[in-house]
């Protein structure tokens, strides 16, 4: 049973000064009113709260049978019946028409207008006919872009709007019929379009397809006139034959059926396209996506086709892609973009609404408590009339539209209430001798007659049940128009009074705790929803009204969900967001005492503190509101005190308070260290030195990371979106160093905190500017190549080492605190530090460098170079601040040339700078392929140097002995003979000669050396 609110959803109602009984009207965009009768039109002017006033008038060609206005391109269309024949009609240029007797240009569709003829276009009304092969039973006209399709027997044809341009500051209306939608098995008593979407009923039967315009995913369209003679059979298993009966002894009755998305293809009626446009290029629709198809079983008990079980009001609602309701953005598109459609039909005791863009879903069944005759859907509301009553309904449209418009609803961001919720109606209005509706703007046009027997009825009721064969359209001629009818135009209240009035309901069930305020509160939410979604027919002063109404809706809502104990409790976080409450002012509305007095807290409200506080935000609450949150998860969710006293917005606690509250938990498992590192910085701030040692003594360090693990924000807050660090990483820095790298490291591996936040993190703890690099921060980095980090770019980080080893050494600057590892705990403890080289000892015991720190760092950059990892060619561009005139730099030069292979450009530098390195060089290096360069490369220029004498006459000829030996050992005697030449390279033979027979002299030596 649906819910009742006694709530006034309609304001005040005027009369339209009709002078003949109305037969049909509709309503024309935002200022019009077309009613129709006999064979005229009148044109009524409503604007706002003026009265209504007539417009204008024009003559039809006979009894309108049906009308329908399309906005865009301002056009009336309308069947109307002379002579038993139905012809179609559509009035442009109509608010040209300033009186009845104007003159109106009257043209066939398609016919082109020359050029002198403009002018005679301009400023009179113009009546486009569409002659059609088969007389059209109703019209449709597309929302957005005008197109007008017209329904026959057994087909759809399909008039696109278009332009014809007479000249460059004039052009007029005109259709061309662009498709022609072939139908079988059903014939049409509704339609609906709305750019490619198709809905037809006939009287027990709703058919729902989408014309696409992809040409690459379907069939092509047909260019020649489809005859089907094989109609696909029913899902029911019905023969052709059986559908062919026309006995008066048989009843055919068929089962009710609902099928959804691409089963609805089976359903047995065949659609088929041919395109009639007369360029190939103007195609719009190439093939067609069944979406629905519902049939509804009849009422066989009387063995007559009822009225009680005819379909009636079939509609499509668009709605269009205007942007978030939170929006501040002041200027919206005007180009519609279709967000959603609906599609509604009834039956005269219930209703049903779908949902048919991205699926097909049946969103809401309406059970009217007496028999309707038609209905309205709006994006806001359902209207349905009764014969004495009009009832007012809730939609879900907004809810659905905004889960298709903001991916973030549904999340801790952003909620809306669910498409599920039962509807209710708000309103039933007694209305005496209802006959139809209609709704534009936010008017209600209702036709009331005081006979119910006067109506037109809308087709002769047969004598038994028929086929579709046998349901052909026929319109009964009215009777003559009596006394006792009206016309009224009743306007809709605004969106913002009827939410007010709907949130003063719902305080009645504030205290009474149920989910009828939840439920009210929610539909006074979806109200505001979709008047905002229908930004187009807002003032601006209206916009802002309703921007304020949507956040109190939301704050109403978050209050709701806080306050009572539901499954859905939850919620209240991202209302409270919506809402732009801050925290302060959520707790200050959170005051609900129990009957007895006390205070209990629903964990709605809990859930929305602690993800507020979990979430970093830059609200700082005061002293008095910090201790009444400690408070409230004191008494409901302890074990979450020591998070809520780390947060930022938690700032201004007593610290004697707070650990008032920390030592009454019960301390067990990893909440125990928790808890003492909370201690531990709680102490900090009450200034007990003391204490603060003992708390962290009482645990090994390991255990004391995974407590920084389990709260980050122990080390590392952000204010403002600045990264702060707490007074217990400044005290760490200070006492224990190491605690504080491999705490940072461990909240990296657990993605805690990401590499950036780490190393601004050091530079503001150390008090450094960007360019500077404290010695913290480059443990932190060697402690991530040693634990190797997953997410850490390895070649980024060996850049940030090196430039650091490099900087220092060219800068002779020695880190700023005592480095947390050494070159040799690096080397044994990762794998990316190589052993260096033996040859690089050599040439680096050549120079005292005085600083420790400094050897440290060249070692490290040493290692690193030696490592199996390390791209060298990277770093090349790097060395330039180092220079080659220290020992220091040259062997960082040297080791970089030889990992690169260049091999003799590194035996001529040593040679030059270090010869006493250049025999453990060659030993090292110049192996497999390179070896020919001991006597390729090597010996020449030894022998050449010690040829030459000088100040390393020495060095040098001790190196040529390494050189020989070398030979000699490696048995490249043959190899060194070979390439001999010269009386210097004979003498060296001639000594390895003597060599070899165990006879070495030094001072055959020193005369060599003079040779």
């Amino acid at each position: 049973m649906v819910q009742l609110y006694n709530l006034h959803p309609f304001g005040s109602q005027q009369v339209v000064p009709c002078k003949l009984e109305p037969e049909r009207f509709c309503g024309g965009g935002r200022d019009a009113l077309f009613v129709a009768a006999g064979c005229k039109v009148e044109a009524f002017a409503v604007a706002g709260q003026e009265l209504c006033q007539p417009r204008c008038a024009f003559s039809t060609l006979g009894r309108v049978l049906c009308l329908a206005y399309s906005e865009a391109g301002d056009y009336l269309a309308a069947i109307e019946e002379k002579n038993k024949a139905t012809f179609l009609r559509a009035y442009v240029n109509w608010r040209s028409k300033r009186t009845e007797n104007c003159r109106v240009c009257i043209r066939m569709v398609g016919h082109k207008v020359e050029a002198p003829l403009s002018d005679t276009f301009r400023d009179q009304m113009s009546i486009i006919e569409m002659p059609l092969s088969e007389a059209p039973l109703c019209i449709s006209c597309c929302p957005v872009k005008g197109d007008l399709l017209v329904g026959c027997t057994n087909k759809l044809v399909l008039f696109s709007l278009k332009y014809q341009i007479i000249s460059e500051e004039f052009s007029i209306l005109d259709f061309e019929r662009s498709l022609i939608i072939h139908i079988d098995n059903i014939v049409p008593v509704e339609i609906s379009f709305c750019v490619g979407y198709v809905a037809l009923m006939s009287d027990l039967e709703v058919l729902i397809v989408k014309l696409e315009s992809d040409p690459k995913t379907g069939e092509s369209v047909n260019y020649q006139p489809l005859k089907i003679n094989n109609p696909m059979k029913r899902t029911e298993g019905v023969s052709n034959e059986t559908l062919q009966l026309d006995s008066d002894d048989f009843v055919i009755c068929q089962k009710p059926v609902e099928l959804l998305g691409e089963k609805s293809s089976q359903s047995g009626v065949s659609v088929t396209l041919e395109s009639t446009g007369l360029d190939d290029k103007t195609i719009k629709y190439y093939h067609v996506q069944h979406l629905l198809y519902k049939r509804f079983a009849p009422d066989i008990s009387s063995l007559v086709l009822s009225d009680d079980i005819k379909l009636h009001s079939l509609q499509l609602l668009p709605i269009y892609q205007i942007g978030s309701p939170t929006s501040d953005r002041k200027k919206l598109s005007q180009e519609k973009e279709l967000l959603s459609l609906f599609c509604f039909f009834s039956l005269p005791h219930v209703g049903y609404l779908y949902m048919v863009v991205k699926s097909v879903e049946l969103m809401s069944v309406y059970q009217y408590p007496e028999k309707s005759q038609q209905a309205v859907l709006t994006p806001q509301f359902l209207h349905v009339i009764t014969s004495n009553n009009l009832q007012c309904f809730t939609v879900r449209c907004s809810a659905a539209a905004a889960r298709e418009e903001d991916p973030y609803v549904d999340t801790t961001l952003k909620a809306c209430p669910p498409v599920s919720m039962d509807v209710c109606a708000l309103r039933i209005q007694l209305f005496i001798g209802l006959k139809a509706i209609c709704h534009f703007k936010n008017h209600i046009i209702l036709l009331t007659k005081a006979d119910p027997e006067a109506i037109p009825e809308r087709r002769e009721p047969p004598k038994r049940l028929l086929s579709r064969k046998g349901t052909n359209v026929k319109f009964k001629t009215p009777p003559v128009a009596e006394a006792g009818w009206n016309l009224y135009i009743v306007d809709t209240i605004s969106p913002v009074q009827l939410y007010k009035e709907m949130v003063d309901y719902s305080n009645t069930y504030k205290t009474a705790k149920t989910q009828s305020c939840i439920h009210l509160l929610s539909e006074a939410h979806l109200l505001v929803r979709a008047a905002l979604m229908d930004a187009s027919q807002l003032e601006p002063g209206e916009k802002a009204e309703l921007l304020e109404a949507f956040k109190e809706s939301c704050g109403h809502l978050g209050d709701c969900y806080s306050r009572l104990d539901t499954q859905y409790s939850h919620l209240a976080l991202p209302y409270y967001k919506m809402s732009g409450l801050s925290m302060a002012e959520v707790l200050t509305r959170a005051d609900w005492p129990l009957e007895d007095g006390s205070q209990k807290y629903e964990r709605g409200l809990i859930f929305y503190i602690n993800h507020s506080l979990d979430e970093n935000l830059d609200e700082e609450l005061s002293e008095e509101l910090a201790a009444k949150v400690v408070q409230m998860f004191h008494m409901a969710e302890p074990k979450q005190l020591p998070h809520i006293l780390c947060s930022p917005s938690m700032k201004n606690i007593n610290p004697v308070t707070a650990m008032n509250y920390l030592s009454k938990l019960d301390t067990s498992g990893f909440l125990s260290i928790l808890v003492t590192l909370t201690k531990a910085a709680v102490a900090l701030k009450m200034g007990d030195l003391d204490r603060h040692r003992n708390e962290m003594k009482s645990h090994p360090e390991m255990k004391l990371v995974c407590g920084f693990i389990l709260e980050p924000r122990l080390l590392i807050q952000q204010r403002r979106g600045q990264i702060i660090p707490t007074e217990l990483a400044v005290q760490l820095k200070d006492t224990q160093p190491g605690l504080l790298v491999a705490s940072v490291l461990g909240l990296q591996k657990n993605n805690k905190i990401g590499i950036e936040e780490a190393d601004s993190f050091f530079k503001v703890l150390c008090g450094k500017d960007k360019d500077t690099i404290p010695q913290l921060l480059v443990d932190l980095w060697e402690a991530q190549l040693v634990a190797g980090l997953p997410d850490v770019v390895l070649q980024e980080l060996f850049f940030k080492l090196t430039s650091q080893y490099i900087w220092r050494l060219s800068k002779m600057q020695p880190p700023d605190t005592i480095p947390l590892r050494t070159s040799e705990d690096l080397i044994n403890a990762c794998s990316h530090y190589g052993l260096i080289y033996p040859w690089v000892n050599v040439l680096i015991s050549s120079d005292s460098l005085a600083d420790k720190s400094y050897t440290e760092d060249l070692s490290k950059l040493q290692s690193l170079i030696c490592g199996p990892s390390f791209d060298i060619a990277s770093i090349i561009p790097f060395l330039e601040p180092l220079s080659e005139d220290t020992i220091a730099g040259l062997s960082v030069h040297v080791l970089c040339r030889t990992r690169l292979k260049e091999y003799e450009q590194c035996i001529d530098t040593l040679l030059e700078r270090c010869p006493e390195a250049i025999i453990p060089y060659a030993n090292h290096e110049l192996k497999e392929e390179n070896r020919t360069l001991w006597w390729k490369k090597l010996l020449p220029e030894l022998c050449h140097r010690v040829k030459c004498g000088g100040e390393k006459g020495q060095l040098y000829l001790s190196s040529l002995k390494g050189n020989i030996l070398y030979l000699f050992e490696g048995r490249h005697l043959n190899n060194f003979r070979s390439i001999a030449k010269g009386g210097l390279f004979v003498s060296s033979c001639s000594t390895l000669e003597e060599t070899r027979t165990g006879v070495w002299r030094p001072e055959r030596s020193s005369r060599s050396a003079t040779y």
